[in-house]
């Protein structure tokens, strides 16, 4: 299984970005996909997490700026984020929750990553 992110970049503050991560292989099912977020010296944090039903959880620093969407079909999931601090600066991270064609117990993937900075 493959998680491709995309979407970083340098951006100003109170400016918008928008990453997308889509999952490959020989997928079952995805129970949930998320971003997580990570600066140096610091551990990997959640930011936003999307369950199978829908049902979304925000990290409270980024809750009202971002938001996490999925289209089941693709295996793809978004996060549109707004209102950009210097603090959100961090390389991005797409985890998944999945089961994988023919492997019976879940599997934690993730991607490798995306730079997000946002200048002051």
């Amino acid at each position: 299984v493959q998680l491709q992110a995309s979407g970083g970049g340098l951006v100003q503050a109170g400016e918008s970005l928008r990453l997308s991560c889509a999952a490959s292989g020989f997928i079952f099912k995805i129970d949930g996909m998320g971003w997580y977020r990570q600066t140096p010296g610091k551990q990997r944090e959640l930011v936003a997490h999307i369950a199978s039903d829908g049902s979304t959880n925000y990290a409270d620093s980024v809750k009202g700026r971002f938001t996490i969407s999925r289209d089941s079909v693709k295996n793809t999931i978004y996060l549109q984020m707004n209102s950009l601090k210097p603090e959100d600066t961090a390389v991005y991270y797409c985890n998944a929750e999945l089961w994988l064609e023919g492997i019976p117990r879940p599997n934690t993937s993730w991607g490798r990553g995306t730079q997000v900075t946002v200048s002051s």
